[in-house]
């Protein structure tokens, strides 16, 4: 049986994390493939308003997210699970881009825990203690060239990437090798050729007659052509 990957996020808004109930990510749950649990930054927070943030040093605008919560947080997480490898996944825009060559690697890793900042980020502190800490490895990642409010959505982003790509969460794996940035080829991997279902015209416009032909050559040829046009459009 395969082993059980685990995953933890904190985050100051919990419910925004509501959707991994749901769909692929909630049945991969449910049959024990997967562990998800959600933690609430404020429960470490040691004043009545639950304050997680305070002015930069140096001045500027914006607040910044303390070092105290997060530490502590990152600990009760951690100390959950003393016998796991953890890897602490920073959503920021300098991190590195998210590829499906990323998310691939992340598989294998036996606990992500996210930490999903806010305002102007997280104290650098808390990224630079872990990365030296035993048992932890410090990763940044980013989603794209642009500016979220949060790391909410970075987070359901990456893991719903990673999640799919585990043994046993989509019903039928061989569709992974056929899915875009998964079909290979001697330049690198193509995106996926386009897909049409019945009926066979709509709106005047019909199916290709190589799909319709029966021939699993010919169409295996056309899909990968079609797959080559695809991605020299989006390059150029």
């Amino acid at each position: 049986m395969n082993r059980v990957n685990r995953f933890d996020v904190i985050s100051i808004f919990p419910e925004y994390l509501d959707p991994l109930k749901l769909s692929l990510i909630g049945k991969a749950q449910s049959a024990g493939l997967i562990e998800i649990a959600v933690h609430d930054l404020r429960d470490q927070t040691s004043d009545v308003h639950g304050s997680v943030d305070d002015t930069p040093y140096g001045g500027g605008a914006g607040m910044v997210m303390s070092p105290e919560p997060w530490g502590r947080a990152i600990d009760q997480v951690a100390g959950s699970a003393p016998e796991l490898h953890h890897e602490l996944i920073v959503l920021t825009p300098a991190g590195e881009k998210l590829t499906q060559e990323l998310a691939q690697e992340l598989t294998n890793s036996e606990h992500l825990i996210f930490v999903c900042g806010r305002y102007e980020g997280i104290d650098i502190r808390v990224s630079e203690f872990y990365a030296t800490a035993n048992n932890f490895k410090v990763r940044e990642i980013s989603i794209g060239d642009y500016v979220l409010g949060g790391g909410e959505v970075a987070t359901l982003v990456i893991m719903e990437a990673i999640i799919r790509l585990l043994p046993g969460v989509i019903g039928n794996p061989d569709s992974l090798s056929e899915e875009s940035h998964s079909i290979a080829s001697e330049n690198g991997a193509l995106l996926e050729y386009p897909n049409y279902t019945k009926p066979q015209e709509w709106r005047g416009m019909r199916v290709p007659d190589v799909l319709l032909s029966g021939n699993h050559a010919e169409i295996a040829k056309w899909r990968l052509e079609q797959a080559h046009i695809r991605t020299k459009k989006l390059e150029n």
